[in-house]
């Protein structure tokens, strides 16, 4: 199982476990470096930069050959702590960084100075060619089947498109939760996969047993798309809270958000009142539950540790 991906991370299996808000942690990943696979932790889970710094000099004591680690960065406007959580990653060291929406050009130029790799969330071509040329290492293709904010197109087609008109390597995302999904993916013509949903219900995962459980008890056919977390389409498992409060934006943001000024303010507070909302869901047992997930809880029949998720995806 040796991909592009083994020889840009230094890793025994071609995986990245995904990061996740609220759920990825360092005994996660130190796990996930243990099983020969990358691991990576979104920056915004830690409040603090005391924090993530704990977290990095935690991960560089944990690191053993054939596991790889690093952080993932939100790098818009929306995150006022991106500038200083980049500081912090390249000062202290890391792997690797993967930025999500956004530009990733001072991301890539002051990661690059320390040596530390930097892959791309892009759903489609155009932005993979600009993160190409702005001289990313790696792009995280994105597609239809991922948990979170996903892209619009078909693992396979995404795939095809991105190696068709793109040099760097391709890492896709979405859409795996077994060996053979796995080594579809890379049938396709991947360079390696990120892979989330699966490892929500880990025992190492520092969310609720209920959380866990959700993932154990729903399948693909309960994934649905909401626009009331973030503002932007995400995926959620289809609880009886979210039937009840809906999955659309409310009349009074979908006109806000016709007006272009106006646009971004209603975006950034239904980001923090979604994130809050999700946090207390993840942390702890309430009715209104608004649960983060991909189809690829479909094949989750049990929590288990990162150890034998892994054994899974691999043997």
């Amino acid at each position: 199982m040796s991909a592009q991906l083994n020889q840009l991370l230094n890793i025994k299996y071609p995986i990245i476990q995904a990061p996740m808000f609220l759920v990825s942690n360092t005994a996660m990943v130190i796990e996930a470096m243990k099983g020969g696979i990358a691991g990576c932790i979104p920056a915004l889970n830690y409040r603090t930069l005391p924090e993530l710094k704990a977290a990095i000099h935690e991960l560089k004591a944990a690191k053993v050959e054939g596991g790889s680690f690093g952080f993932n960065l939100i790098v818009n406007k929306s995150n006022i702590k991106y500038k200083d959580q980049l500081r912090v990653l390249c000062e202290e060291g890391c792997d690797f960084i993967i930025t999500s929406l956004g530009s990733p050009e001072e991301t890539i130029n002051q990661a690059h100075k320390v040596g530390i790799k930097v892959l791309c969330d892009v759903t489609d071509l155009k932005f993979a060619q600009k993160v190409e040329a702005l001289g990313a290492d790696a792009i995280i293709a994105v597609n239809n089947e991922a948990g979170g904010h996903r892209g619009e197109i078909s693992p396979k087609d995404l795939i095809v498109l991105l190696k068709s008109n793109c040099k760097i390597p391709v890492i896709s995302a979405g859409g795996v939760g077994t060996k053979a999904e796995l080594d579809t993916m890379l049938g396709y013509g991947a360079d390696g996969v990120s892979i989330g949903s699966p490892f929500i219900a880990s025992m190492e995962a520092g969310v609720t047993d209920e959380y866990k459980q959700a993932c154990v008890d729903y399948g693909a056919n309960d994934i649905v798309m909401t626009q009331r977390i973030s503002g932007t389409p995400c995926t959620v498992i289809n609880t009886p809270y979210v039937q009840k409060i809906g999955t659309k934006e409310s009349w009074l943001e979908s006109v806000l958000n016709k007006n272009k000024k106006l646009k971004k303010w209603v975006k950034m507070i239904r980001f923090s009142i979604g994130m809050r909302a999700t946090e207390k869901a993840a942390k702890e047992a309430t009715y209104k539950t608004v649960w983060v997930a991909g189809p690829s809880i479909e094949h989750t029949t049990e929590i288990l540790p990162v150890k034998s998720i892994i054994q899974n995806l691999t043997t």
